[in-house]
This record gives C-alpha cells, sequence and structure tokens, in this order.
C-alpha cells in the first residue's frame, strides 16, 4: 500500500511519520482482495491554528483510493495521535461498510 503524507502548519517528525504509516499498514488485513500495489492513501496532518493551545487543534484527513472508490475521513482532536487513531477507525467502518455493499451487488 502506498501512503503519501503531507503536513500543514506542524512539523513531520519521522516518528509521526512511523506511526501513520503502522496505523494505516493495518488497514490491508481488511483489504486483502485488492492488490497492495493498487491501494493508495493520501493522509495530511495540520495545526488548524498556531495561537490556541487547548482543544482541537490539530487535524488529520485520509483519502483511500480503492479501484472504482474513494473513501474518505476527517478528524480534528487535541492531540495529533488520537486523530490519527480515530481516522484509522473510521476508515475501518467505511471499508465494512464497503464490503457491505460489494457483497450485497
Amino acid at each position: 500500500m502506498n501512503i503519501d503524507i503531507k503536513s500543514s502548519g506542524l512539523e513531520l517528525t519521522e516518528a509521526l511519520k512511523q506511526y501513520i504509516n503502522t496505523r494505516m499498514n493495518s488497514l490491508e488485513r481488511q483489504l486483502h482482495r485488492y492488490d497492495p500495489a493498487g491501494l493508495r492513501i493520501e493522509f495530511e496532518v495540520a495545526r488548524t491554528t498556531k495561537h490556541h493551545l487547548h482543544g482541537d487543534v490539530f487535524y488529520a484527513e485520509a483519502n483511500l483510493e480503492l479501484p472504482g472508490k474513494m473513501l474518505r475521513a476527517t478528524h480534528e482532536a487535541s492531540d495529533i495521535r488520537v486523530a490519527v487513531d480515530k481516522i484509522k477507525d473510521i476508515l475501518q467502518r467505511e471499508i465494512e461498510r464497503h464490503k457491505e455493499q460489494q457483497e450485497e451487488h
């Protein structure tokens, strides 16, 4: 699976890249029916404001490209890792919903 990560307003450290890659690669188990080389995730992390220190100041967004379908998830949180985890959870639900729709047809 190809994961493209970009950041806006915050430093994209190696540890954060590793964290995102680990979380997103765990989705491959649910996507075993697709060719891993054809799967792509565009992931963006950002700090929504520079002057606020508390509250939901971190933003994460992921676009998962499947053959014939695009799954999207966004979340804001007070910690970037919490936002990444929530994105993973949202994408897992979207993948399950997509599988159910495919099985119905």
